[in-house]
């Protein structure tokens, strides 16, 4: 569906190479509200940085490995041709961005070239009442990945236990993950549950806060913890090692408390469509001019 694949295109090349404004919002005034100058050049340079990429270039050389979350209504029409369209598009969008390849395999070794592969673009499916698609193309950095946590808690250690883990976590990476980071917690479920959670987290508008008023709490807690710790940008000091901690959670069984964190450096790149049954386009994180 050419369509499809289209949006998926647009999708990828507008994720590497520009911000959401939210994202660019909060960084732009962690560099304002700064007064270490070494934390200020750090942010200053990240913000230069973003300029330069919004001309049409990648904004970082590790154009991350390929996900998508993909919300389709169970009406929509064109639901077979969802998964070759977002494999078609990563393809074009690889040669012709320019992104970097990225899927390499770990039993025989050698990389594809193109960002496809055995099970990659990894595609998260949500089935949904309804007759639109909506696409979130979410390209994930290496590094950043690199520091995330699957915790098997003992269920006794409780939610201090829980901040204490992804805290420790954030001070023994430092500033390996590209701070200032976004960390996305999720609680109870499973080992695979809590850190598919907690990815999830990490596509959560900034500015916005968890609907329970315990899980906000915790959101706000484990932010101020982690930006008193004073890494910094890049680990140089300063007051913003984290832009958000995003906290969620599922039912845990009574033996085991999961905890997943997953760590997102300062650049977040993603992006969302909404394709209606009639093949009408909305961009949503990166709208055209005019919408």
């Amino acid at each position: 569906m050419q369509v499809i694949e289209d949006t998926t295109f647009r999708l990828l090349k507008m994720a590497v190479t520009k911000l959401p404004k939210d994202v660019e919002d909060v960084l732009r005034a962690a560099r304002d509200r700064e007064d270490n100058e070494t934390a200020k050049t750090q942010l200053s340079a990240i913000i230069q940085n973003m300029d330069i990429a919004d001309t049409g270039v990648p904004m970082c050389q590790d154009t991350g490995i390929i996900i998508f979350y993909v919300k389709v209504g169970s009406k929509f029409p064109f639901m077979d041709e969802i998964k070759e369209a977002l494999t078609k598009a990563t393809r074009k969008a690889t040669a012709e961005v320019p992104i970097r390849p990225n899927a390499v395999n770990p039993i025989v070794g050698g990389n594809s070239g193109d960002n496809t592969g055995v099970k990659i673009p990894w595609i998260n499916w949500d089935v949904v009442p309804g007759d639109s698609l909506e696409i979130i193309a979410y390209p994930k950095g290496g590094g950043s990945e690199n520091v995330s946590i699957v915790g098997m808690l003992k269920p006794g250690v409780g939610l201090t236990g829980v901040k204490k883990l992804v805290v420790d976590n954030a001070m023994s990476y430092m500033g390996k993950a590209c701070a200032p980071n976004i960390i996305g917690v999720g609680i109870g479920g499973g080992a695979d549950i809590s850190i598919k959670i907690a990815k999830q987290q990490l596509l959560r508008p900034l500015d916005d806060k968890h609907p329970e008023p315990e899980v906000a709490k915790i959101e706000q807690e484990l932010m101020d913890a982690i930006n008193a710790t004073d890494i910094g940008p890049m680990g140089l000091g300063g007051k913003t090692t984290v832009l958000a901690v995003k906290v969620d959670y599922a039912m845990r069984h009574p033996a085991s408390l999961p905890v997943g964190v997953a760590v997102q450096c300062w650049a977040a790149r993603h992006s969302k469509a909404v394709i209606s049954k009639d093949l009408g386009v909305t961009y949503v994180t990166h709208p055209l001019e005019g919408e």
